[in-house]
């Protein structure tokens, strides 16, 4: 995504490249717990306008974040003690979040996702230090 370089889906390769792309995205959240790729570099594929992309990635992070939390509970590994930290998490989540809409709508779109693709490169060095 930093390189300028854009992979193309086709509109009639959209009905098996989809769930392929979900299915890789599942396995690798499965095994990673990160469910970013490659439903991002997927979805950025489909040429969506920026608002349509991030409403997407929203979609699909919240239905991954969903099915990991019903995984959890299943196996017996969600814990209430933990959901507390999570929710409190989500008060400078909410807060990014509206930066990020701010921002998108005074960014131009080439501009708006180098930004959005270095961010996910910090995040994951961020990972990446942290082990």
């Amino acid at each position: 995504g930093l390189t300028g370089w854009r992979m193309r889906v086709a509109p009639r390769a959209e009905r098996w490249a989809g769930p392929l792309a979900g299915a890789a995205t599942g396995v690798m959240a499965g095994v990673t717990g990160v469910f970013v790729m490659p439903v991002a570099p997927y979805l950025q594929a489909l040429n969506l306008d920026k608002d349509d992309l991030i409403q997407a990635l929203g979609m699909a992070f919240t239905v991954s974040t969903l099915a990991l939390a019903v995984m959890l509970t299943v196996r017996g590994e969600w814990h209430a003690a933990a959901a507390g930290g999570s929710l409190l998490a989500l008060i400078p989540a909410m807060a990014g979040m509206q930066l990020g809409q701010w921002l998108r709508g005074r960014m131009q779109p080439a501009l708006f996702r180098r930004c959005f693709f270095i961010a996910l490169l910090a995040l994951g060095a961020h990972q990446l230090i942290r082990l």
